[in-house]
């Protein structure tokens, strides 16, 4: 059964990426202001806590849970970006914590999907979901992450996935021939670096314009999100459009291996940019495309995840249903 956070207990929530570094000090119901932090300016993570920590003069806390970019092996996290690695076995006696959790990302995001409200999430189709039964997260940003939050007996298990790195699958002729192009350019085609992410975004803008024989300057994944928006470039607006469209696909997919009969939540850092264009496009006729199992697909709901913050939701909790 959920245990409730003691009013007392102090905890240290940490969202860590590459580049920046964002703590806040959680207690009973409230979440303190975040500091933000260059990850350059400290050696180690552990220059850094002790840094954010001086600066408040109240009690310490007794608990860290930290959110991490990169894979979570055994508590530890050796950063892709950044010269930090994550320990929470050496943290823990290091800074005097009475306990250390160190989390992918995006299992964090998957822990905050059942404290969200309306006004954090824009609708993309479905009924309401099933109460108890999983929660997908999918989000296409830098990479393209997947988590599903299982809940039985009262108990919560957040499942990561490597499912980005699944090969890239077509619905049809069309998304044949650009795979193809892209595969003479790749080798393996995954879901990542073949259309949901940002690199991948640019892989099937170049895999269009190739396969149609159109003339494109070359065009990051901002360039053609925007230039796909304000119209002015064809082939970016088919790019998007087609980006959409594999989501939908793809989520669709993953609803029915996990049977995320709850809800399935699109996060990460692109589709938030254009939240409209999502809601018309093929997403959703694409996501219960599935034959015979559409009408299981028409049940599940689809939302778009718009909390920027949504990573100390699901850091605090996680804090409230794992207590040492």
């Amino acid at each position: 059964m959920a245990m409730t956070i003691g009013k007392t207990e102090r905890i240290l929530l940490a969202d860590i990426g590459g580049t920046n570094a964002r703590f806040a000090l959680s207690q009973g119901d409230q979440t303190g202001p975040i500091d933000y932090v260059k990850v350059a300016d400290f050696p180690t993570v552990r220059e850094a806590i002790v840094d954010v920590l001086a600066r408040r003069p109240d009690e310490p806390p007794k608990r860290a849970v930290l959110a991490v970019a990169g894979p979570v092996t055994n508590n530890r996290c050796v950063m892709t970006n950044s010269p930090w690695v994550i320990d929470g076995h050496e943290l823990q006696p290091a800074l005097g914590f009475e306990s250390v959790h160190v989390l992918n990302d995006f299992e964090v995001v998957a822990w905050s999907l059942p404290a969200l409200q309306p006004a954090d999430l824009i609708p993309l189709g479905g009924q309401d979901g099933l109460p108890g039964e999983p929660l997908l997260v999918v989000g296409p940003g830098t990479g393209f992450g997947v988590s599903c939050l299982v809940e039985r007996h009262g108990a919560r298990l957040a499942v990561v996935t490597e499912a980005g790195h699944a090969t890239l699958p077509a619905e049809n002729e069309r998304e044949e021939r650009l795979i193809a192009s892209m595969r003479r350019r790749l080798g393996h085609v995954s879901i990542e670096r073949g259309a949901l992410s940002g690199s991948g975004l640019q892989s099937l803008y170049e895999a269009l314009a190739e396969v149609d024989g159109a003339q494109v300057p070359h065009r990051d994944a901002a360039a053609i999100t925007k230039a796909a928006l304000d119209g002015s470039c064809p082939v970016s607006r088919a790019t998007l459009e087609m980006f959409c469209a594999i989501l939908g696909s793809v989520a669709g997919n993953l609803a029915v291996t996990f049977g995320a009969r709850g809800g399935v939540y699109i996060a990460g850092g692109i589709a938030p940019r254009f939240p409209e264009f999502l809601a018309a496009s093929a997403f959703r006729a694409r996501f219960e495309a599935k034959g015979r199992f559409q009408d299981y697909l028409r049940n599940i709901p689809t939302r778009l995840v718009t909390k920027p913050d949504a990573s100390f939701l699901g850091l605090k909790m996680f804090a409230e249903h794992n207590q040492p």
